[in-house]
C-alpha cells in the first residue's frame, strides 16, 4: 500500500466520470475543512495480509491526523501511486473496516467516491507535516 496523506485548509471533490459499473451513481459534490485527506493505492499483496494493512493504515492516518491537530480524516482511493492494484471489491471492504475503525476512536471519517474520477479542489498549507508519504 502507498499512502499520501495531505492535511488540507479544505478540500473539495465532485465524481465526474464513473469508471467501474458496479459502484453505486453518485453525483453530490462534498468539502471539509481542516481535514487530513489519504490518497490511498491499496496493492494485490495488501491481499495477503487484509488485516496487517488494515492496522496499519488506521495507526498511520491517526498519526497523521494528531500531528495536524484534526479530527476529521477523508478516505480517497487513489489508484497512480503504484502499477499494483488491489482488486475493487477488496478496497472498498478495507476502506469500509478502515472508516469504521476510525469512526470508532472518535474520527470524524468519510470516504470520496470509489470508482470514479472526480474534479478536486485541494488546499493545502505549507507546513513540514502537512503532506506525508508512506509505503505500508
Amino acid at each position: 500500500m502507498k499512502i499520501l496523506m495531505i492535511y488540507c485548509n479544505s478540500f473539495y471533490y465532485k465524481p465526474t466520470i464513473k469508471t467501474l459499473e458496479e459502484v453505486e451513481e453518485k453525483t453530490e459534490a462534498e468539502e471539509f475543512k481542516n481535514a487530513l485527506v489519504g490518497f490511498i493505492q491499496v496493492e494485490e499483496d495488501d491481499e495477503n495480509d487484509p488485516s496487517g494493512v488494515e492496522k496499519k493504515l488506521v495507526k498511520n492516518l491517526k498519526w497523521a491526523a494528531k500531528k495536524n491537530n484534526t479530527n476529521t480524516v477523508v478516505l480517497h482511493s487513489f489508484a497512480h501511486l503504484s502499477d499494483s492494484k488491489a482488486m475493487p471489491d477488496f478496497t472498498i471492504e478495507l476502506f469500509n473496516k478502515v472508516e469504521a475503525r476510525m469512526k470508532n476512536a472518535a474520527y470524524n471519517t468519510h470516504q470520496t467516491a470509489f470508482g470514479y474520477f472526480m474534479d478536486l479542489k485541494v488546499d493545502a498549507p505549507g507546513l513540514s507535516l502537512a503532506r506525508i508519504f508512506k509505503g505500508i
